[in-house]
């Protein structure tokens, strides 16, 4: 599968009229060649792609990993600066070579780094360009995706037996992460959004040592690892008997969701499913309250196109994997977001997780 992916992408350099593409980010090397790198805070290789080429460049850290994992490139063991390595090998050297780069993810002094070493070539930034590729799932890939999907369904069920008054948000977030790790994840998806009470008005609100308490909303928004493929769900409960406030905010969001869901198809734009579900939150009232975008793609990648959003110009296609997640916050007393990652089919879209979308009270 790696090769034919390789293949795809050095299409897509002739297209571009490029002479290669360096690739530094762990998600588009694995995606691309197989690699499941390192730790991402140190940069363990480099993938350097051409018209009729691909290379992985990396040390002796390094070197058994990739010789396992690695398909349809060639392996080039390097010194500790795999950048630094480029400069003795022959085939990347040109002057006025044209690399294109993920500008993301190579910072300025890199960039200067690479242009000496690669015989002053030019570097062009692609925002984007391995994500493009990867928008339309493969089978084995949404494969991967329900497994992180389910592994994230099981975590929170358990976490439900576990989450009480008094404790901080930060232990139940651990034990949350915990759950999956046990369940099978890789790791988590992304940094765990764990938010009570007034807190939950955050839409990015990480666990806190804020306590939580009776009365309390709490939401989870977290998401598994599995094959390199993240799951992305989002639940708000009730710590206790709900409000009719709370009630009537809660079941806002959920009946928005549902009619963000239901208007998932392939031909169908992701600005369509946005106005889907904020209409309902509109006619609520609560117009002002809702300022985020529906959704957003996910697979390797945590955040990638389609997005779901008042400006989005993607057209939903079959195979495309998307999040489905309106929210309501309120600053200073608190908020919900529910949240499903789902399948876009031809006639529709399955939904991939299966935790309870009722209001719950615990």
């Amino acid at each position: 599968m790696s090769r034919e992916r390789i293949k795809k992408f050095q299409d897509w350099i002739k297209k571009e009229n490029l002479d290669g593409f360096i690739v530094r980010r762990h998600e588009s090397m694995r995606y691309l060649c197989g690699f499941s790198g390192g730790s991402p805070a140190e940069p363990d290789g480099i993938l350097i792609i051409k018209q009729k080429s691909a290379d992985f460049i990396t040390d002796f850290r390094y070197l058994e990993q990739a010789r396992k994992e690695i398909k349809g490139a060639r392996l080039i063991t390097g010194e500790r600066d795999a950048i630094g390595s480029l400069k003795t090998e022959k085939k990347f050297q040109g002057k006025n070579l044209k690399y294109g780069f993920e500008p993301e993810y190579i910072s300025c002094s890199e960039i200067k780094r690479f242009q000496e070493n690669l015989g002053d070539s030019i570097l062009i930034p692609f925002d984007g360009a391995v994500e493009m590729l990867s928008i339309i799932k493969e089978k084995s890939e949404v494969a991967m995706i329900q497994k992180a999907c389910d592994i994230s369904d099981t975590a929170f069920e358990r976490i439900l037996g576990y989450v009480k008054p008094g404790l901080r948000e930060s232990e139940v977030c651990a034990e949350l992460e915990y759950q999956m790790m046990m369940l099978g994840s890789e790791k988590a998806a992304f940094e765990t959004i764990l938010a009570s009470g007034y807190r939950s008005a955050l839409p990015h609100g990480s666990a806190s040592s804020k306590k939580i308490a009776k009365g309390d909303f709490v939401t989870f928004d977290f998401g598994a690892t599995f094959g390199g493929y993240v799951s992305d769900m989002t639940r708000t409960i009730v710590m206790g008997k709900a409000t009719t406030r709370q009630k009537k905010v809660y079941e806002t969001v959920r009946k928005a969701q549902l009619a963000g869901v239901k208007k998932v198809k392939s031909g169908v734009s992701g600005q369509a499913v946005d106005a889907a579900a904020r209409k309902i939150v509109d006619n609520a009232g609560f117009k002002k309250y809702f300022k985020h975008g529906t959704g957003h793609g996910i697979g390797m990648y945590v955040h990638m196109k389609p997005s779901a959003g008042p400006a989005s110009k993607d057209i939903l296609k079959r195979g495309m994997v998307l999040t489905v997640e309106p929210g309501i916050y309120f600053p200073g007393w608190g908020g919900v977001r529910i949240e499903d990652d789902v399948l876009v089919t031809n006639t529709g879209c399955r939904v991939l997780n299966s935790s309870p979308k009722k209001l719950l009270e615990l």
